[in-house]
């Protein structure tokens, strides 16, 4: 220790009293490794202290009186003058206090430990846990209501969604056929297809009048179904709006105006994301209905959709008509002139 091999041969005369009933006597002070040494002028060693428990009963005043712990009645007299014996003393008690273990610091590391840790639990894992709760117990009418209120505010942007009396019957059908509750038709605003909550599944006008064949978009209705079942739109509602939606939901059951139109605005804006081959044939399958006009449709030339020609659960088997002709051409027409 640095601070003792400084101090170790300072001396210095203080008055020492044993107890409380003895007259106090003049003795000799110096400090060893970790003890303070009180001798008389013989040299004669009166008793040993330990520094780390000695203990000064008036810090400040003068002369100073040190005691060891837990004998007040036992007294050590350094008059001011001593300055070199008292600032020794103060300096060594502090180096062993430093070098001595603080279990009450290393308590409130741990606990500041477990705190970090349960705070960056709740974080991380709580929100995402809210969100799972919330998809899973979200009715299925609230759901369609959401996906309804989602629906007025695109059509704010796009225009009204696409309708005739004779269409309407045509579109019905072809949402039995492709397996979801409801499909719109918009005469502008998304790019091709899109899914709301509620089974509702959006189509651009384009898919219907710029092809021949209704498995067009009967196809893109499907690749929408898979992309529900590999994220519910409710759930990517909720991812986009953040944890505070999902709090607000669970609550009460309503959403925001400010909510509806960020999430309208980014999942219009953004692509759509994709979905694998496997996942997408495995749909078409179950809706026995053909991969290959919608692969064409997307690439016109195969090649990045291969897969899903080579693949075509429908290939070589005998097709149910997606629609009638007459229902077809109905649909091309729902959006007029």
């Amino acid at each position: 220790m640095t601070a003792l091999k400084q101090y170790q041969r300072i001396e210095a005369t203080g008055l020492w009293r044993p107890s409380p009933d003895e007259q106090r006597r003049e003795v000799v002070v110096s400090i060893g490794k970790a003890t303070l040494t009180i001798s008389d002028f013989n040299d004669k060693a009166l008793t040993h202290w330990s520094l780390a428990a000695l203990e000064r009963q008036n810090p400040g005043d003068f002369p100073a009186i040190f005691n060891p712990d837990g004998d007040p009645d036992e007294t050590l007299e350094l008059a001011e003058a001593e300055t070199t014996m008292l600032e020794a003393i103060d300096r060594l008690q502090r180096a062993i206090d430093r070098s001595r273990p603080h279990p009450g610091r290393l308590r409130w590391l741990s606990v500041g430990g477990v705190v970090v840790a349960v705070l960056a639990v709740l974080l991380l894992w709580l929100p995402a846990a809210l969100q799972s709760h919330v998809v899973s117990v979200v009715p299925e009418v609230k759901r369609q209501e959401i996906g309804d209120t989602i629906l007025h505010r695109i059509e704010r942007v796009s225009g009204q969604a696409c309708a005739s009396p004779d269409a309407q019957a045509s579109l019905d059908r072809l949402a039995r056929r492709t397996g979801v509750r409801q499909i719109v038709i918009l005469p502008a605003g998304v790019r091709d297809s899109l899914s709301l909550p509620g089974g509702t599944v959006l189509l651009s006008r384009s898919l219907v009048e710029d092809h021949e064949d209704p498995a067009v978009a009967a196809g893109y209705v499907i690749a929408e179904r898979a992309r529900s079942e590999n994220q519910d739109p409710l759930e990517d509602l909720l991812d986009r709006t953040g944890p505070s939606t999902a709090f607000r939901l669970l609550t009460t059951g309503r959403l925001t105006p400010s909510i509806v139109d960020t999430y309208t605005e980014q999942v219009l804006s953004q692509p759509r994301p994709a979905v694998g081959e496997e996942d997408l044939l495995a749909v078409f399958a179950q809706a026995a209905l053909p991969s290959t006009p919608y692969a064409y449709a997307r690439d016109i030339t195969g090649e990045t959709v291969l897969g899903l020609i080579e693949a075509d659960p429908m290939a070589g088997r005998a097709l149910e008509q997606v629609l009638p002709d007459r229902d077809w051409v109905q649909l091309q027409n729902i959006c007029g002139e």
